[in-house]
């Protein structure tokens, strides 16, 4: 790979940058973070990049604020450090859920961490699977829009027969998301109709589309505290699903997600790596797929000027 390119990590995910680089057959670059006594941030860049095409990888995981300041300040240390091209490569972008202002006196906070990527200096960013596609329009950088549809409709197809299933969207919102999927697996579609209560409270009631007697995938953006899944999959078992699966790019997992996952008569939930799962939190039926080989070769096209769409459409079946 060219020495023009230089790849760097936050402390969200390094596991993830380190897959990145060996299909890069790139080392991962070399940076210092650490914290003063009074708990300000401290980033040193130690490898020169002037001139350079530069990425940087960091998920907004938890603790997501300090994720997310600590990539505003490499991106500031790099654009100082005279990188020609910085790349914010953010591969869970969390704050894609706020992307309206469905209450009063609140912030779209999707749009200004946009606002303050390009402002720490990304001049490009590469994301997956955004929670709303109206979130790519909050950037004034141009942005790649992965997508792990491909990789997770791949899993199950070589894992089920396909011809008794039907891919299922978790409320009338994620409809166009699972349309690509089920077209992907060659299924057909259901949804059920939700109404969300609060953060970790849902109440879901009816299925639109056949599901009795099917094998049901419910595929999500991501799988946070888990309520919506656990609420979709009692409604699919009272509507006469047969077996249940769930797939999302996003296994975000958090407070009691995983006790409850494990307690849920769901036969696999698959997910990927783009938010590091512990081992901890690796129960039985979670599968986590890599999609570091997707994100290197879309790095590798970037840097060279090739196109990052031919990868979603040279596969279509």
């Amino acid at each position: 790979m060219d020495d023009v390119l230089r790849v760097f990590v936050g402390s969200s995910n390094e596991p993830l940058a380190e897959e990145i680089c060996a299909g890069l057959k790139l080392p991962l670059s070399r940076l210092e973070i650490s914290r003063f006594s009074n708990d300000n941030l401290f980033v040193q860049v130690q490898e020169n990049v002037r001139e350079r095409d530069v990425f940087v990888v960091q998920s907004f995981t938890e603790p997501v604020s300090d994720h997310i300041m600590e990539l505003f300040i490499i991106l500031d240390a790099l654009r100082s450090a005279s990188a020609r091209r910085i790349t914010a490569v953010v591969p869970y972008y969390s704050y894609a859920r706020s992307d309206k202002k469905d209450a009063p006196r609140i912030s779209i906070t999707g749009r200004l961490i946009a606002d303050l990527l390009a402002t720490a200096g990304a001049n490009r960013v590469l994301t997956m699977d955004l929670h709303a596609d109206q979130v790519h329009g909050f950037f004034n950088v141009p942005v790649d829009h992965l997508t792990a549809i491909p990789i997770i409709a791949e899993h199950f197809r070589q894992k089920l027969d396909l011809s008794n299933c039907v891919a299922v969207a978790t409320d009338a919102g994620g409809a166009k998301r699972v349309q690509q999927f089920s077209h992907r697996l060659g299924v057909p579609m259901a949804f059920v109709l939700k109404r969300r209560i609060s953060d970790e409270k849902v109440a879901q009631g009816l299925v639109v589309g056949e599901v009795a007697g099917k094998d049901a995938i419910i595929f999500e953006d991501e799988i946070a505290a888990g309520s919506t899944l656990i609420k979709s999959v009692q409604t699919l078992t009272e509507a006469g699903a047969k077996r249940i699966y769930a797939g999302a790019t996003h296994g975000v997992l958090c407070g009691p997600a995983v006790q409850r996952l494990s307690e849920t008569p769901v036969e696999e939930i698959v997910v990927t790596n783009t938010v590091r799962v512990p081992e901890e939190k690796r129960i039985e039926k979670l599968t986590v797929l890599s999609i570091a080989p997707l994100f290197a070769e879309a790095i590798r096209r970037i840097h060279t000027g090739e196109s990052v769409g031919e990868l979603f459409t040279v596969s279509n079946p």
